[in-house]
């Protein structure tokens, strides 16, 4: 009964937000004389401010239109070449020059653990530079009909083998947090069966892939509660108007409301800012608060049977690193793979996959080559700043470009290999697919790390997450964490020298 309360709730205030909308339209009108008293704005700010806290969220966008390569803007495009009931495989499409050989292809898999892939637009923004970048987009729960069936971790598992198989070989998969543990699986499925599409390197970032190391509150409030606490206090049917009515979920307003609660006078503190900054007509500031809050409000359905059985088997049972994790009823084995490269990265400061968690897939992967495996801790951030942020920008990024240039030779993409995949699905091929390669001389040693060189004339502060005065609880499967990391604004993005010199080499 409790997601049809909250589903007649926002039906009730529907008036009145279209009343504050309204007024706030009236009192903001430069025609109104009142527009350009404090009183007027006064009433303009509560009403925006009742507006913004009884509205409904939807799904923000990427906004990305262009990047910097080689020193020129050139637009970017995002568009899906993939698609299935759960999820779409966004392609960020450069225009870039013909004849240019191509760059790295990255997929990166975003979280499915309550907010948007948009929550990546930071990672995403900081690699456009150097590679063909695809993302996946996972779908609202409440929106996919039942019709469409169930979504398990099993299922994440073939959606992800289903998008490498789609891309073809050469690729390097990017697990960020909670996909770590999907991602590992399929790359050890599609190894143990001999798969040409396996990716070329394999990056973990701030995933949860062995609990049990230094566990953290998020850790140890799952084993507390047990299984069948979370089966009984977090899922709910999804409601009458919705498509996907009937169907088991775990809400997104239940998960933004955990959210909030954690921080609940850092919130309050935030708006009260937010009414006044309206007031005194801070419009920079007013904005920095809508950009960060659009997206930190905008949260997706989790089907009910993934989310239980990732708590399940990743942070109760542990099932990842016992060796007893199981895809579709066979167990699968770590130690299969051999032929993907691997890179851990930590936060020093992470309160939601405590330091070793991650690096505790090194010792899972037990057969891949010491010289095709790389760990790196990052000082001063914490989960967020893993993936984003200042500190992203400026070292782990080059790490992760540099980790793909130096292992990405060892398995370069061929044109026929994905070709029955993408004709199943009725798209075109992946552009910079056909006969790509990386040529041995491209392949980067080191990148130089420096915090006073800009990483493009274009680059930007994408993410309102790096400001500490708006910072928030970061999405966590479970459940919210703590407020208050520092993502490390005091350097400055920086320029991959050692990459452009290999890419003018290759011109």
């Amino acid at each position: 009964m409790l997601y049809e309360f909250y589903e007649w709730n926002h039906a009730v205030l529907a008036p009145f937000r279209a009343v504050a909308d309204a007024t706030k339209a009236i009192y903001q009108n430069p025609m109104n004389p009142m527009a350009h008293t404090e009183m007027g704005r006064t009433v303009a700010a509560m009403a925006e401010l009742f507006e913004r806290t009884t509205r409904v969220y939807g799904k923000p966008s990427f906004d990305l239109h262009d990047t910097f390569v080689d020193g020129m803007r050139v637009p970017v495009i995002d568009k899906p070449v993939w698609r299935k009931p759960f999820a779409e495989l966004l392609h960020f499409e450069r225009a870039l020059p013909e004849g240019r050989k191509p760059d790295p292809r990255f997929l990166i898999v975003a979280p499915m653990s309550g907010h948007y892939a948009t929550l990546l637009r930071g990672t995403v923004e900081a690699l456009l530079p150097y590679g063909e970048i695809y993302i996946t987009d996972w779908q609202d729960a409440r929106t996919v009909p039942v019709s469409a069936g169930r979504f398990d971790l099993d299922s994440y598992v073939d959606y992800v083998i289903d998008m490498l198989r789609f891309l073809g070989p050469g690729v390097n998969v990017i697990g960020v947090c909670q996909p770590a543990v999907p991602v590992m699986m399929a790359v050890a499925r599609m190894e143990e069966d001999g798969d040409p599409c396996h990716p070329a390197t394999m990056t973990l970032m701030g995933g949860p892939i062995d609990t049990r190391v230094n566990p953290t509150a998020v850790n140890k409030l799952a084993e507390a509660k047990g299984i069948d606490w979370f089966r009984q206090n977090v899922i709910m049917k999804v409601p009458f108007p919705q498509a996907g009515c009937m169907r088991e979920v775990y809400p997104g307003f239940l998960q933004l409301t955990g959210f909030m609660s954690m921080n609940l006078d850092r919130h309050l503190i935030a708006h009260k800012d937010f009414f006044w900054h309206l007031v005194e007509n801070d419009g920079d500031s007013a904005e920095k608060h809508r950009t960060f809050y659009d997206e930190y409000n905008a949260v997706m359905d989790l089907t009910a049977e993934f989310y239980l059985q990732t708590v399940e088997e990743v942070f109760i049972k542990h099932s990842l690193p016992r060796g007893t994790i199981t895809h579709h009823g066979k167990r699968l084995d770590m130690g299969q793979i051999r032929r993907t490269a691997l890179l851990t990265v930590e936060g020093e400061n992470d309160d939601i996959s405590g330091v070793g968690q991650t690096r505790a897939a090194h010792d899972l992967c037990r057969n891949i080559p010491d010289d095709m495996r790389v760990h790196y801790l990052q000082p001063k951030v914490g989960h967020y700043g893993v993936f984003n942020g200042s500190r992203f920008r400026a070292e782990i990024a080059p790490r992760i470009v540099d980790f793909a240039l130096t292992h990405g030779h060892r398995a370069a993409p061929k044109a026929d290999v994905a070709h029955e995949a993408r004709d199943e699905a009725g798209l075109q091929p992946p552009p910079a697919l056909e006969g790509a390669s990386l040529p041995e001389d491209a392949v980067v040693s080191a990148v130089a790390v420096s915090g006073d060189v800009s990483l493009d004339a274009g680059a930007r502060a994408s993410s309102p997450f790096e400001d500490p005065a708006t910072d928030a609880s970061v999405p966590s499967f479970i459940p919210p964490p703590a407020v208050g990391e520092d993502d490390g604004l005091s350097g400055a993005p920086i320029l991959l020298d050692a990459v452009r010199k290999s890419k003018k080499s290759e011109r």
